[in-house]
């Protein structure tokens, strides 16, 4: 038993060293001001009275083909009544979440120090799973009621794969992700190469962006679902290469191994233990391989470079 837990203590140790390795401490250093309003407790509070001040004083947030008899009358509904309850019930303070958000300014201020940081806002909203976020370029807009956990009741109707990224612990990743996007050409060619290098992109920006977060967070993965990647990734490859899908231009891959799904598509026996997203991950794993080959390639090089010499120069093989 003595020993189970000096082994289990000693793999802890190694793991916090490893995190640690990845942080940037000029970034962590930066001091920067974040501000974060949290909109949803103030629209929760406004009697319909008062909601022209608050209209005035975020006129932005309330546009002007919607009249404000429909805003004053979701004030008043109990499904905004409750949509309130339930986010404060999870979000009593955003003091985590906002030092989070800070910290990962931070890394943006280093890598990308024109960036103009945005206000952040938070919104209480009727549950868009696919609008979690909304950034321009004055403000960030998080909806809250999108992470409050996969079991939570708002999330019932919900396929279990989609339930699970409604969790606050994903909340860093998607801002992270929803900045990379902007900054981020789109796919340069309809090949699944180019599909897999281009969220490999994403994701290795995560690593650099957000190092302080685990790559779960960062691909959506609970920790089996990485595990089994990890676990497979020769065969994975292999998979690909013997079936020349690495240049193939069917579309059908993207739904079989890159797009939002419970598992990857093999059409094998072992589809339903799959990773969803598998080829996100290859993609990953090619752009990690590639940046340390080359260590000396800035961020926005990388951002640029075509996803043929990114995986030809890599050299991956697993």
């Amino acid at each position: 038993m003595r020993f189970c837990l000096l082994l289990f203590s000693f793999a802890l140790l190694l793991w916090s060293c490893d995190q640690q390795s990845k942080l940037n401490a000029e970034a962590e250093a930066l001091t920067i001001e974040v501000d974060v309003e949290r909109f949803d407790v103030q629209f929760a509070k406004t009697s319909p009275e008062d909601f022209s001040a608050l209209k005035a004083k975020h006129a932005f947030l309330f546009p002007d083909h919607i009249p404000d008899s429909l805003w004053i009358e979701k004030m008043q509904s109990e499904l905004q009544h409750e949509i309130n309850t339930e986010v404060l019930k999870s979000f009593p303070d955003f003091e985590t979440e906002s030092r989070s958000i800070e910290r990962f300014f931070k890394y943006v201020k280093y890598y990308f120090p024109r960036y103009k940081l945005p206000k952040v806002y938070t919104l209480a909203e009727e549950v868009n799973y696919r609008q979690r976020l909304v950034w321009d370029d004055e403000a960030l807009l998080v909806s809250l009621d999108n992470y409050l956990g996969k079991d939570h009741k708002f999330y019932k109707g919900l396929p279990d794969y989609i339930a699970f990224q409604q969790d606050k612990d994903f909340m860093i990743s998607n801002i992270a992700e929803e900045f990379i996007r902007q900054n981020l050409k789109s796919k340069q060619s309809r090949t699944f190469l180019s599909d897999m290098i281009y969220y490999g992109k994403i994701l290795y920006m995560k690593d650099v962006l957000i190092p302080f977060e685990p790559d779960t967070h960062k691909i959506y993965y609970s920790e089996d679902q990485l595990q089994w990647a990890v676990d497979n990734e020769r065969k994975i490859w292999s998979f690909f290469v013997e079936r020349d899908l690495i240049y193939s231009t069917d579309q059908r891959l993207e739904d079989r191994f890159i797009r939002i799904a419970p598992y990857s598509k093999f059409y094998l026996e072992l589809d339903n233990d799959s990773s969803p997203r598998i080829g996100r991950f290859i993609g990953w794993q090619i752009v990690r391989r590639y940046m340390k080959k080359f260590p000396n390639t800035s961020l926005k090089e990388l951002l640029e470079l075509k996803a043929d010499i990114i995986f030809k120069k890599s050299n991956y093989k697993p």
